[in-house]
């Protein structure tokens, strides 16, 4: 059983929470038999994801790797205590607070599931001008006579309970129309999420909780859910098949649904030129004149405008199922003419991305990306001085106390010159296992950097210029020779626990066209003995170019790979490892500080028993590798992970 994300936007957070609510009431679905999504929901559509068949998907959900991996025998211990703990402090307190059982309402999930969010009223020019409508559309397809007999349980018990609901037709349709303020949000869900803190306002009048309402009722086998009577009327409309305009109409929706989604069994759009915008009027007309900011902050439109966000038309991710693994899509609208600051970073060009040989077969992941340093470097100036130009003076300024430590050695120095002028348009990076099992080694495995240069041993002797801003009392580089290389090596001060600063020596060398830099000195002197080795390399991986191809090939300027199935070995170990030694919480620890809800990240620990773990040999199974690439055309950009199934299972 799985619960449903949240849903937040603005004030309407009490009404969509409640939908988060009743979205695990009907245990998770997404999209099918009624009309499609986009001919359901307005133009004015700000984000929409749909799925257009349940069944399907759960199907798709049930053979992935990740799915048969949680349902292994050798799992049972540890998903059994974690599902027990689930449903004690989470499942049934919230079954408690609803007034239902989850298991009452599991068969309703046979179609279309289309969860929406709708512009309105928001315009952004005032803070009260409205807020955006949320919408969850169910089709229970031969299951109308069910939900409808749910639906007035459902009823009887919140006004059983006090509930003030009241009745209203909607296009002759009934619906049930309930209040919410953020004391009717379960306590069960509301535990679960971050509280903010009460601020009080001097010279404020106080304020009133707001007032949202929750409409629910039922067309035929279709549930709707809405916070907007507006936004319901809108889905009857065009239900009862008027020629209301329709997302489908909206060019941007249908351009990008048409470029690869259309098919997909899971599909998210969002329409950002229209959630940028009034957003942007949003911040401002939330601005009080006569209350400034201490710190006061750039002109939000410079940032917009600068940063290209305001050139960006919508985004979109789809998730597919390949027969052989699975791919996912994610895609941003921009065409060409218009990018600007990061979308201009983002828009890699067009290059090879095959792992060079000296990439070895053994690495846990690698990546290479053709970014043209000298041409990144003037995108980012010139956003930086289009937001605030006193910030570009300060960086120049840094940049030219570089330049004076560096000229008592070079009298010729000049960072620009010297380092950004000698940029290339490759970026290669690749990491190793951990040497050891420990959560430090785990996160300290062997790695490398590879910066192109056409001209490397200038770029590596020249970076003196740049360490000596990072930290002033680190000195110049010391040197070694090794294989008549020139290494350099520079102390880096990070911070540990405690807030004491230690430094890490950051080692660097120019050979075969690049500048490579690693924290650890063997990988280091493996990359220089590469030209002499017989290993195999990345690129001969069995799969490995037939899983490229299907991420868009080797030639689009962005191609990475994961070794899966030794990443989940490594860290598996190192579970294992925790608990037998003396800080036996150390992984649960870091995983309870990851999750940001309240009670889990308080009981993750009682929740998550690493010991009961199975060891990895008998679940490796379900482990391979996974690539992704990035492709740019004149009309986006487009990031895709294709996760092949693993050998084992393409058995079976």
């Amino acid at each position: 059983m799985s619960l449903k994300s949240r849903f937040s936007f603005r004030r309407s957070i009490v009404s969509a929470a409640s939908l988060v609510g009743l979205a695990v009431l009907l245990r998770g679905s997404m999209f099918a038999a009624v009309p499609p999504a986009e001919k359901l929901l307005p133009p004015d559509t700000l984000l929409v994801i749909t799925t257009p068949d349940w069944a399907k998907l759960r199907d798709l959900a049930k053979k992935s790797p990740q799915a048969q991996f949680w349902d292994d025998v050798a799992m049972k211990p540890f998903r059994d205590k974690f599902m027990t703990k689930l449903t004690e402090e989470v499942i049934k307190p919230l079954e408690r607070d609803l007034g239902v059982k989850f298991d009452d309402y599991s068969t309703l999930l046979q179609g279309q599931l289309t969860i929406a969010v709708t512009q309105e009223a928001w315009q952004g020019k005032a803070k009260d001008d409205g807020v955006p409508a949320v919408l969850l559309l169910l089709d229970t397809k031969d299951k109308s006579d069910l939900l409808k007999k749910n639906l007035t349980e459902l009823r009887k018990k919140w006004s059983d309970a006090g509930k003030p609901i009241r009745t209203e037709k909607i296009r002759d349709v009934e619906f049930s129309v309930v209040p919410l303020t953020t004391n009717d949000i379960p306590s069960s869900l509301r535990q679960m999420f971050p509280q903010p803190q009460e601020i009080e306002e001097l010279g404020k009048d106080e304020k009133k909780p707001s007032t949202e309402e929750l409409i629910i009722g039922q067309r035929d086998s279709l549930l709707i859910i809405g916070t907007s009577v507006p936004a319901v009327e809108k889905v009857l409309v065009r239900l009862a098949g008027n020629s209301a305009p329709t997302l489908a109409e909206q060019s941007e929706f249908e351009a990008c649904r048409s470029a690869g989604f259309r098919d997909a069994p899971f599909f998210v759009w969002f329409n950002a030129k229209t959630a940028i915008e009034v957003a942007t009027k949003a911040v401002i007309a939330a601005q009080n004149p006569d209350a400034p900011s201490p710190f006061p902050m750039p002109d939000i439109n410079k940032i917009i405008n600068a940063s290209g966000l305001g050139d960006l038309k919508s985004a979109a991710f789809s998730f597919r199922d390949t027969g052989d693994g699975r791919i996912g899509e994610f895609f941003l609208s921009a065409p060409e003419a218009g990018r600007a600051g990061l979308l201009k970073l983002l828009a890699l060009e067009a290059k090879e991305t095959t792992p060079p040989t000296f990439v070895p077969a053994d690495v846990v992941k690698c990546a290479r990306f053709r970014l043209d340093g000298q041409k990144a470097i003037a995108t980012i100036e010139k956003m930086v001085s289009d937001i605030s130009p006193e910030a570009l003076s300060t960086w120049n300024f840094v940049l030219n106390n570089g330049n004076e430590a560096a000229r008592i050695d070079d009298p010729d120095y000049d960072i620009r010159k010297n380092i950004f002028g000698n940029l290339g348009d490759d970026i290669i990076t690749y990491e190793k296992a951990p040497k050891g099992k420990s959560l430090a080694e785990l996160g300290s495995a062997p790695s490398l950097f590879l910066l192109g240069s056409p001209n490397a041993e200038k770029l590596a002797a020249s970076l003196k210029g740049l360490f000596v801003i990072i930290s002033p009392q680190g000195g110049s580089p010391k040197t070694r020779e090794f294989l008549g290389r020139k290494i350099f090596s520079f102390k880096i001060p990070t911070m540990v626990a405690g807030g004491t600063a230690a430094a890490r020596s950051l080692s660097y060398v120019a050979s075969g066209g690049y500048v490579a830099f690693s924290m650890d000195d063997g990988i280091l002197e493996e990359y220089l003995r590469s030209s002499e080795s017989q290993v195999k390399p990345l690129r001969e991986t069995p799969g490995f170019a037939d899983a490229a191809a299907k991420v868009g090939g080797q030639g689009n300027g962005w191609l990475a790979y994961e070794n899966e199935a030794e990443t989940m070995k490594s860290m598996m170990e190192a579970l294992a490892r925790s608990v037998s030694s003396t800080n036996k919480n150390e992984f649960a620890e870091v995983l309870a500080s990851t999750i940001p809800f309240a009670p889990p990240e308080k009981k993750i620990k009682e929740w998550v028993d690493f010991s009961l773990l199975p060891s990895y040999d008998k679940v490796a199974k379900y482990f391979g590798f996974g690539v992704s690439g990035g492709s740019t055309t004149v009309s986006g950009i487009s990031f895709k992970y294709y996760l092949p199934n693993p050998p084992e299972l393409l058995k079976k």
